[in-house]
């Protein structure tokens, strides 16, 4: 990750961005694949929860898919098997655009995010003081593991951090989920009911995150 400039520069001593690697198209071609599935679970998830729940997760096993899945009757080893294999793909793709991209990487993720400067050297200088908490803490956050990758963390480390975070939140979400069960399963008969609905409001909520996220900033 950059440090912060000590005086003025002249244009000569500027270092050009070291090359990108020749897998690099290759990871942004990913990352835009599971964009588009997380904005297809999103827009669809009322449809997939019940009936179809590995579908679902396979989609996107963000924290609320995960625990609307588990009324479903969907096997724990299934859905544990699924929501590491697709955070963990996540967490691959987005380690490698860091890695490949370096501080490109971050600054098209926290311009897509829409965080202030300040915010995000807070967010970096927290993640080079407490990596081992961080990354099990945040573990299906994107911006987490492109960090991880610009500052080149090695897998031997990241592995052992990742599943243990993983671990502890799939074992808090499935508790969860079970423990208030029929609140879940009343909330999401709510949903079915309005199907309709719910359907057309996720849509335009990701049409106009989409806009949001991609539009100009100055």
């Amino acid at each position: 990750m950059s440090l912060p400039a000590t005086g003025p520069v002249s244009a000569d001593e500027v270092a050009p961005p070291p090359p990108v690697p020749r897998y690099a198209p290759l990871v942004i071609a990913a990352f835009i694949g599971l964009v588009v599935c997380s904005n297809i679970a999103s827009a669809s998830w009322v449809a997939l929860d019940d009936e179809h729940p590995a579908k679902l997760l396979l989609l996107s096993s963000r924290n609320r898919f995960l625990v609307v899945t588990v009324p479903s009757g969907i096997s724990p080893v299934t859905w544990t098997l699924i929501a590491f294999a697709r955070l963990g793909l996540s967490a691959v793709v987005c380690h490698l655009v860091g890695r490949a991209y370096g501080d490109r990487a971050l600054r098209w993720f926290w311009k897509f995010m829409g965080m202030p400067q300040a915010q995000v050297a807070k967010f970096e200088q927290s993640f080079a003081r407490a990596e081992w908490v961080v990354v099990p803490f945040f573990v299906g956050s994107n911006i987490v593991w492109v960090l991880s990758g610009a500052a080149r963390t090695t897998w031997k480390r990241l592995v052992p951090l990742f599943a243990v975070g993983l671990g502890a939140r799939l074992a808090l979400l499935w508790w969860l989920a079970k423990e208030f069960e029929e609140e879940v399963r009343s909330a999401m008969r709510w949903v079915d009911r309005y199907q309709f609905w719910v359907i057309g409001v996720s849509i335009a909520i990701v049409v106009l995150a989409n806009v949001r996220n991609f539009r100009p900033r100055s």
